[in-house]
């Protein structure tokens, strides 16, 4: 399994505004140049992201981008969902309806516990975990939430 750019890109993303909006909304400019990223990109992003109740952007000059809620609340699997949908390593229904014995074996036995795996452990880390971990194994001040 692959993670598009999307999902990978928005995370970065959003550990960003994790770590820098703790005095206020942090412009998407900001981020894509502390990240090198796309703005194009993450302005598509943070539309998915906003749409979803992820992040609540502030207009005017001064305007950018909160959390919507705090980031100990927010866990990496659904932001993985929000950007790139089913988190299935391979498609688990048969579109005709006709699995043979071996699909059917190797989705009970491979595919769906894998799937089930991946997910509970994005399932198990919220932004606030990554925003933390990589603060401490970076050396920066940790950050602390009210």
């Amino acid at each position: 399994m692959k993670l598009s750019t999307k999902s990978r890109y928005g995370l970065r993303a959003l550990i960003d505004l994790a770590l820098y909006s703790q005095n206020g909304q942090v412009a998407l400019h900001q981020i894509a140049a502390r990240q090198n990223l796309s703005i194009k990109y993450l302005e598509q992003d943070f539309a998915t992201l906003r749409k979803a109740g992820l992040v609540r952007s502030i207009k005017g000059a001064q305007g950018g981008y909160i959390l919507a809620r705090p980031a100990d609340q927010i866990r990496v699997g659904d932001i993985v969902l929000i950007l790139e949908g089913d988190l299935s390593l391979v498609d688990l229904q048969d579109a005709t309806g006709q699995q043979t014995p071996i699909r059917r074996f190797l989705v009970e036995t491979i595919w769906q516990p894998l799937s089930d795996q991946i997910e509970k452990h994005l399932n198990t880390l919220t932004l606030a975990d990554l925003a933390a971990q990589h603060q401490l194994e970076s050396g920066q001040d940790p950050m602390y939430y009210i």
